[in-house]
């Protein structure tokens, strides 16, 4: 699994410029697809990161009367929350030719 921690993928909003965007596929549509199903794998493995720091914390209670607020788990949240937005990941390993993809078409192709 990739560390999603040091990325320097933007934490705001940032224009990109379309050309560079499309141009590995020079499809604007097949690009964006590549990106959201990446964008989806890196949503999926911070997820399970998350739960699984949050599970050390857990405490197995039967009283719903009593809920503990535990500092840890409360900044272990928050740095989750700051990170960047996975589809801003996504575009950033776009942009920098991180991201291997394949089309069925092509191999079929290669295949006949």
């Amino acid at each position: 699994m990739k560390d999603y921690k040091n990325t320097e993928a933007p934490d705001t909003t940032v224009t990109f410029d379309k050309t560079k965007i499309e141009e590995p596929t020079e499809n604007i549509y097949k690009a964006i697809a590549i990106m959201s199903k990446r964008a989806s794998q890196i949503n999926e493995d911070l997820k399970r990161e998350l739960v699984d720091k949050l599970e050390e914390f857990a405490t197995f209670n039967d009283s719903l009367e009593e809920v503990f607020e535990n500092k840890e788990q409360i900044e272990v949240s928050r740095f989750y929350e700051r990170l960047p937005k996975p589809t801003a990941i996504a575009v950033k390993e776009w942009l920098d030719n991180e991201i291997y993809y394949r089309t069925p078409e092509e191999n079929n192709e290669t295949l006949d």
